[in-house]
């Protein structure tokens, strides 16, 4: 046979969900109720004021039933606390309206005054009982008061009188039973669109908790007293700082904190840029005054704008490029012909030393010339990089191998490996370029200094990531501090016969590779660190 959908009387559907804490207040303040009722006709029959206050029908009836209703709801209120069954909470109120209708025919009918007791009673079943058979409580209720006041009118006359009034308190009953449930819907579908909004509000901040967790945006957020109230990972990443709340903003950022006070003195200038650390980022602040809870913090915005000014370098980088190659073929033949009619001119016998000593000058800047027109053109047309899985221990000894059998004898090139084999994916031409170029600058600046060139090569394995690192490093003067601010810069040399796009070209190589080349500080010379992908990032 076919189910049917429709619900029986008894489904949980039809109960006002006893089980949440709403239908358990409801249950909670019932016991109490019924409790209270049975303390008040318990003292009215202890002290005999029920045989002077009532015209009793049967006042033995009236002394067991109060005692025995005193006594029910004790045991009923300690056995059905928290309960959410649908027979025993309708059991429990047709419990209640059966044992009214008995102390009401006790007590004499209408006149005793405990009809009301019966209409309070529906009306607190129905907030727990919905539907059908919060109706069929109100119907037992309103037909016990009308039979009851029949049956007392048998034995009294002056019950007749009394239809009227029984008439309407049973009209009371379902009156009351209707707007009871009518409410308890309402109040249903209120909490059920508040439970909704909450949830929904709980799910916008969980977003936007995860939003200002991804943010490569920088977000603080301070109070009158400049403490920090709330800092996102950006900032504590862009800061250079593992903890920032709690704490004031002078404790962590001395230049943070004169960039917010210009602001303050004058919220139309721009804020100056600034760098939290000595290898940090470049950050350009902004501050929002806002409002909250009747005090005035401030929202901080740090912008990383070294990533923007790379790719203005780029941009830059791609035009000048396409510029050198459109003009190349216009400048490397006037340029061939001057290197040529100097070489020319430099075998003359004739020539004297001053003379000499000009031609000279212009075949070295005639090959700088030409060689900055390469590296750019290398730039403007770099083939994409093609990673290759290299064991680069085995690598680089092959490597440092064919380096010193180039080399000059006076030059040493030194290896240190970390035992085991350390892999990486990276195009081995570009890693040849990348090792070469810093290779050779560091013999250069060491043979400066101690007339030997001297660089050391250093692989490992980072202990925090275990992603594979390279060191290269020598032991000249080292790099001054104040140009590690323009160290990968293109252009950018101290040298004179330098085009200052070696460091620039090998940075750009490693990241095309995913690995990253950075400068690391280090007494008696400098150091470039080279940290490698994971094998098994795709390129």
């Amino acid at each position: 046979m076919p189910t049917s959908n429709r619900t029986t009387p008894l489904d949980r559907a039809d109960f006002w969900s006893p089980s949440t804490e709403q239908g358990q207040r409801i249950l909670r303040l019932y016991h109490l109720y019924r409790l209270s009722v049975g303390l008040a006709l318990v003292l009215l029959v202890t002290s005999n004021m029920h045989r002077e206050l009532l015209d009793m029908a049967d006042p033995q009836l009236f002394r067991i039933g109060s005692w025995a209703y005193l006594a029910t709801n004790v045991v009923l209120g300690v056995l059905l606390q928290q309960t959410n069954r649908p027979l025993q909470l309708f059991g429990l109120a047709l419990f209640d309206v059966s044992l009214l209708s008995a102390l009401f025919y006790a007590a004499g009918g209408i006149p005793s005054g405990l009809a009301p007791l019966l209409v309070i009673s529906v009306a607190i079943a129905n907030s727990i009982l919905r539907g059908r058979l919060g109706l069929l409580i109100a119907a037992l209720a309103s037909s016990g008061l009308i039979y009851l006041t029949f049956y007392l009118s048998l034995s009294r006359s002056a019950a007749t009188a009394q239809y009227v009034q029984a008439g309407a308190l049973g009209t009371l009953c379902f009156a009351a039973a209707l707007i009871i449930q009518a409410l308890g819907r309402r109040l249903q579908q209120s909490e059920t669109l508040a439970r909704r909004h909450a949830a929904d509000v709980a799910d916008l901040q969980a977003l936007n908790a995860l939003i200002l967790q991804r943010m490569r945006t920088g977000i603080l957020v301070l109070d009158p007293q400049l403490r920090v109230l709330l800092a996102n990972p950006s900032s504590q990443t862009l800061l250079g700082q593992s903890q920032l709340a709690t704490q004031r903003l002078d404790a962590h950022c001395p230049a943070l904190l004169e960039r917010l006070q210009q602001w303050q003195e004058n919220p139309a200038l721009r804020p100056q840029s600034l760098q939290a650390f000595a290898e940090g980022p470049v950050l350009q602040p902004s501050f929002v005054p806002l409002r909250r809870k009747g005090e005035r913090d401030i929202l901080v915005f740090l912008e990383d704008v070294s990533q923007i000014a790379q790719q203005a370098q780029q941009l830059k980088l791609a035009s000048l490029g396409r510029l050198t190659a459109g003009i190349a073929h216009e400048i490397r033949n006037p340029l061939g012909a001057i290197s040529h009619a100097a070489q020319l001119l430099q075998e003359a016998e004739d020539l004297s030393a001053p003379d000499r000593r000009l031609t000279q000058i212009i075949l070295d800047h005639s090959r700088r010339m030409n060689l900055v027109v390469e590296n750019v053109l290398q730039l403007s047309r770099r083939r994409q990089a093609e990673p290759q899985l290299l064991d680069l221990r085995y690598w680089l000894h092959r490597f440092a191998g064919e380096l010193r059998e180039t080399q000059r004898g006076d030059s040493a090139v030194n290896l240190q490996c970390v035992s085991g084999s350390i892999q990486t994916r990276m195009d081995p031409q570009q890693l040849t370029q990348i090792l070469t170029n810093l290779v050779q600058n560091g013999l250069r600046h060491s043979a400066r200094k101690h007339g030997k060139g001297q660089v050391w090569l250093h692989l490992f394995r980072d202990s925090a990531t275990q992603l594979p690192v390279l060191e290269i490093s020598d032991d000249g003067d080292g790099i001054p501090a104040d140009q590690l601010g323009n160290l990968f810069e293109p252009f950018f040399t101290t040298e004179n016969k330098g085009t200052g796009l070696g460091l620039y070209i090998s940075r750009e190589l490693c990241e095309s590779n995913r690995a990253r080349l950075d400068h690391v500080p280090r007494e008696g010379g400098a150091c470039f660190r080279i940290t490698f992908a994971h094998p098994k990032t795709a390129s």
